[in-house]
């Protein structure tokens, strides 16, 4: 798998605070975070790590990413921000995944999951987008959806409506988001919205590895 090829010894290190007990060798549970998170299913996940003399179920590599607290880093000044939302399908029903991506690196600077799409939510996405970076002065690009229009003008905030030029490069990126979430859609079968919104922040700090 090309992103799997591409993941390589100067990766992010991943924090293990969480392990009370050390049944697994950190090391083995970090390849298999990033494993998992850079394309790899949660089954195949696990027959590597049997390969490699541990053996482990489907949870608790579920639970291992879960509980390493993965996102985006905080801190950035992006001058131009790719604004987006999709759905997908948690536990049967429909949540909209809202995702700012710095257009110069393709780096995913925030994403939220929300139980539905409106001017409201896109407001609240936006302060906590301004809550991890400086997004004052950055200049936003967005398709033609009419509440990310809104919010952002209530904001204050300077938009553009652009489907392709500029903002094309980025829909890279939220197809691979897209494509990532019906991917391993079963894991969230029976799951909270809370558990597939920890995933997706974990998906996209492990982008960062990726570009």
């Amino acid at each position: 798998m090309e992103e799997i090829s591409r993941l390589n010894g100067s990766s992010d290190p991943i924090e293990l605070d969480f392990v009370e007990r050390v049944a697994t060798p950190k090391e083995m549970m970090e390849l298999a975070i990033h494993l998992h998170l850079c394309g790899l299913s949660i089954s195949n996940t696990v027959s590597v790590l049997d390969r490699l003399g541990i053996s482990r179920a489907r949870s608790t590599i579920h639970n291992w990413v879960q509980k390493a607290d993965l996102e985006p880093e905080a801190g950035r000044e992006p001058g131009k921000i790719a604004l987006d939302e999709t759905v997908i399908k948690v536990n049967g029903e429909r949540f909209w995944l809202y995702s700012a991506v710095d257009v110069e690196n393709n780096e995913i600077l925030y994403l939220a999951l929300y139980p539905s799409r409106t001017t409201a939510l896109t407001k609240m996405f936006l302060r906590e987008l301004g809550e991890k970076h400086d997004v004052e002065d950055a200049e936003f690009f967005v398709d033609g959806a009419p509440w990310l229009h809104a919010g952002l003008f209530e904001l204050g905030m300077h938009f553009r409506h652009e489907t392709f030029g500029e903002r094309n490069p980025v829909e890279r990126v939220f197809q691979k988001i897209k494509h990532q979430t019906q991917q391993f859609y079963n894991i969230f079968s029976r799951a909270s919205a809370e558990s597939p919104e920890n995933w997706l922040k974990a998906l996209a700090w492990a982008w960062k590895q990726l570009i």
